[in-house]
């Protein structure tokens, strides 16, 4: 799995090129597409959840309901040489249908049986938590943000793309992208990464 993608649009290995596929109903290249970016969908769910299992649920419904949007009513060409910010947008939406669901899902869990300890895995469960609550720490923050100001900071800061990529994927101008990031770093001059800040509005 990765980020790897572009190339040209006769590139049968471009994203632009799987794009085409999906848009004439080869659900093969859906499958490429989630090899190619299952894991950028889940680290930028784990982000918006502060939760690894609601993560792996948001990659599911991300590349379930692509799948269903090119079923019922294709989007056009892709414009830009990747369709990561396009599948970000859509996790994004997945988060926020989640939420609204997360508190009957928590009452529902509650109520079953908890796994028999395993010493084996406690590593693991101790790091996945603590990886939880930092993150829980740093959402309650990012949440003082209005909404379009967190999404830019999600797809530039937090998932890697450029300001143009972000841009296209939100469907605004770069300026716009570039401003939004500003008032952020204004917001929050400690808790952000300032070089990745600097390097995208140099």
């Amino acid at each position: 799995m990765g980020s790897a993608g572009g190339g040209s649009a006769s590139d049968p290995g471009s994203d632009q090129e799987l794009w085409e596929r999906l848009r004439a109903g080869d659900h093969f290249a859906l499958g490429e597409l989630f090899d190619r970016y299952a894991d950028a969908v889940r680290a930028f769910a784990f982000r918006r959840t502060a939760s690894w299992s609601t993560a792996d649920d948001v990659v599911q419904a991300t590349f379930l309901s692509t799948w269903r949007r090119f079923e019922r009513n294709p989007p056009g060409p892709l414009t830009g040489s990747s369709a990561r910010g396009w599948l970000l947008v859509v996790a994004g939406n997945e988060c926020r249908t989640l939420a609204r669901t997360a508190s009957r899902l928590r009452n529902l869990v509650d109520r079953l049986p908890g796994p028999a300890p395993d010493d084996d895995h406690a590593p693991d469960v101790a790091r996945r938590l603590d990886d939880e609550l930092r993150m829980s720490a740093i959402r309650r923050a990012v949440a003082k943000l209005p909404r379009h100001e967190r999404e830019t900071l999600e797809l530039v800061v937090w998932s890697g793309l450029t300001t143009s990529e972000a841009a296209e994927a939100l469907g605004v101008p770069i300026g716009t992208v570039k401003a939004r990031l500003h008032r952020t770093r204004r917001r929050f001059p400690d808790l952000l990464t300032r070089v990745a800040l600097n390097e995208e509005l140099s």
